[in-house]
């Protein structure tokens, strides 16, 4: 199973733009910070993972704001050109809206 639900910071947003195939795409940028307990100890967590919004809701993380807080769902792929790994968007919710999922899904 290949499943993320990560809560987190937008650090950046792209400019929304087209795949060749004409599917509205986003590039974005999130930012996660907080402690867990790994053999007992806890451990400080922070990190950055780039992720990307197709379709419809490409449209709809557009609307987002940089610095807000969301909780995203996803899965993990094969960044651009194989470079490291990207967050593969399926549905969002700002910490402070109802939740926003891909059609797909439904």
């Amino acid at each position: 199973m290949n499943r993320v639900v990560l809560t987190g910071s937008l650090a950046e947003r792209g400019i929304l733009r087209y795949t060749p195939a004409g599917l509205p795409a986003l590039d974005l940028r999130l930012t996660h910070a907080s402690e867990v307990v790994e053999a007992g100890a806890v451990r400080k967590i922070a990190f950055e993972i780039r992720a990307l919004a197709l379709g419809e809701l490409a449209g709809q993380a557009a609307q987002l704001a940089v610095g807000e807080a969301i909780q995203v769902e996803g899965f993990l792929g094969p960044a651009f050109r194989g470079a490291g790994v990207r967050l593969h968007v399926t549905g969002f919710q700002p910490m402070s809206s109802p939740p926003i999922r891909s059609k797909v899904q439904e």
